[in-house]
């Protein structure tokens, strides 16, 4: 094997974005605030989870959503802003989306680190595993991206049902993390012609 991707299932990280994306929806039950200071809670614990357990690590993504979430409670909490469900899912994707896009730029695309924890160090640095990660980091940034227009959409054309932005957000971030579980053997297939 050329080191794409050697593991098979521990695709963990599109899982624990889904999950914390979807606990948004707790907005309308409970209200933004309370909604964030669970997001906030819950991403942290999902964080330690992983930073503590034997060979685990804190995650780019994990920690920049630990920090969105609590940063966007905080201001909820001290500036007590009027923030419907659709501005707080804004903020939320807006942020998820600059994680992922500044993780691209500063050259650290952040699946090489899940990726790394599952492929044998001597395969990190070739072309085709740090190839396969940004692709698939951009796979997530468009997934995102799709999910702030969606927010914009739902913000400025309130005649729009919830429900459409709602479908939307699950179709990118479902076909995210299938291409996240797809393209790795595509490629891994590729190399073994």
């Amino acid at each position: 094997m050329h080191g794409v991707t050697e593991a098979k299932g521990n695709h963990e990280h599109p899982a624990c974005v889904l999950a914390l994306h979807c606990l948004r929806g707790r907005d309308r039950l409970v209200g933004p605030t309370a909604g964030l200071i669970a997001g906030a809670a819950v991403s942290a614990a999902l964080t330690a989870r992983d930073w503590l357990r034997p060979g685990g690590s804190a995650k780019v993504l994990e920690v920049g959503t630990v920090i969105l979430f609590v940063a966007l409670a905080l201001y909820a909490v001290i500036a007590t802003p009027n923030w419907s469900i659709v501005g707080v899912r804004l903020c939320v994707d807006a942020g998820l989306l600059a994680i992922v896009v500044v993780s691209i730029v500063i050259r650290r695309p952040f699946t090489l680190q899940y990726a790394r924890e599952q492929v044998a160090k001597e395969h990190w640095e070739r072309p085709e595993f740090v190839r396969t990660n940004y692709v698939i980091t951009a796979a997530w940034a468009i997934a995102f991206g799709v999910l702030v227009l969606a927010d914009i959409v739902m913000l400025y054309v309130p005649d729009i049902p919830l429900r459409v932005g709602v479908i939307v957000s699950i179709l990118a971030l479902v076909g995210a993390y299938k291409f996240t579980v797809w393209y790795p053997e595509r490629v891994r297939s590729q190399l073994n012609r």
